[in-house]
């Protein structure tokens, strides 16, 4: 205990000096952006996947982490940019680039309305109301001529995972340096304040649905590119893949597990995860999502507030701290 204790004492400590996080964060990210040199076809695929899931939870993290307000309907925005991208390569014959910029205004633009609508309402009832949402837009697209309805769309195919890799490490630096700077801005201040105390944070000034509708429209932004990227890199696109609501599940749980509201918890859940689901896929296939859901409960009773949060308190806490967080949860 006193290994683990002192081992999360010099991670603490590291984390809390900003000059060794950017060292070490310029440093992975040059090991990272270098990895199609020397990883796999699979290792590429594999990272392909977990970067675009680990976008879709830092993206998370600013609506849920940050402002508080626990979105079940992020999956819609993922959904768009990806039928973006396909509707503008194969109806319009546009360049790939061009249906990223239009996904990434249908994804702000429909974040905005939605959250006008939406985010007067709190907790449970907020979470249901955007729990339908890829349920609601999975029905219309299937229906629109433009979209070919269910049939989906094939688009050129692209065999470069290198360049996939190297979109989705991007747009996870991109999301990432958003949330480092929300820790910074006043924006960032308000959106702690209005999850902390809502009405006090409007007491104190906070314009709080101006807050909460552009942080929707940040976490939609972000959401909606990863899934321009992934339409691209799988070349076929159908309404039951785009607005998967098994994804609204995994950016969630990635994110809690990570640590929700802060800067790199939602990466490192995302890895771990990912790494755990990859492996008992291959171990124990017949069982893997009984294990991985048994892991994922037990998270969520003894670090409700992620692993972030075990670095910070568990040095001084000890064993102490997950007994406390069982009785919390009445287990």
């Amino acid at each position: 205990m006193s290994v683990l204790k002192s081992s999360l004492i010099a991670v603490r400590r590291a984390l809390a000096n900003p000059v060794v996080v950017a060292a070490v964060s310029v440093a992975v990210l040059v090991a990272l952006a270098l990895l199609p040199r020397y990883g796999s076809d699979g290792v590429i695929e594999f990272a392909i996947d977990t970067l675009l899931v680990a976008v879709m939870a830092q993206s998370w993290n600013i609506i849920g982490g940050y402002a508080g307000y626990a979105s079940f309907g992020n999956s819609v925005f993922y959904g768009l940019g990806a039928y973006a991208v396909a509707i503008a390569m194969v109806k319009f014959h546009q360049p790939f680039w061009i249906g990223m910029v239009c996904g990434a205004v249908i994804g702000v633009l429909f974040a905005i309305t939605l959250g006008i609508l939406v985010l007067r309402l709190k907790g449970h009832y907020f979470a249901i109301a955007t729990l339908t949402l890829p349920l609601v837009v999975k029905a219309i697209v299937s229906n629109m001529p433009l979209a070919d309805r269910s049939i989906g769309l094939v688009l050129p195919p692209v065999n470069n995972a290198a360049l996939f890799y190297w979109l989705a490490l991007g747009l996870l630096t991109l999301t990432t340096l958003t949330v480092w700077w929300l820790t910074r801005s006043r924006f960032g201040f308000g959106l702690i304040a209005i999850r902390e105390n809502e009405e006090g944070a409007a007491v104190m000034g906070v314009n709080t649905t101006l807050y909460k509708v552009a942080a929707f429209a940040l976490s939609g932004l972000f959401t909606a590119l990863a899934g321009g990227i992934y339409a691209y890199k799988m070349a076929y696109l159908d309404p039951d893949a785009a607005f998967d609501i098994s994804l609204n599940v995994k950016m969630i749980i990635m994110a809690v597990f990570g640590g929700p509201g802060t800067v790199f918890g939602p990466i490192g859940g995302a890895l771990v995860l990912s790494l755990l689901s990859d492996w008992l896929a291959t171990v124990v296939t017949s069982v893997a999502g009984l294990f991985f859901g048994v892991v994922v409960v037990a998270a969520v009773v003894l670090m409700p507030r992620g692993v972030a949060d075990v670095i910070r308190r568990f040095p001084r806490a000890g064993w102490r701290y997950f007994i406390d967080n069982v009785k919390a949860n009445k287990v």
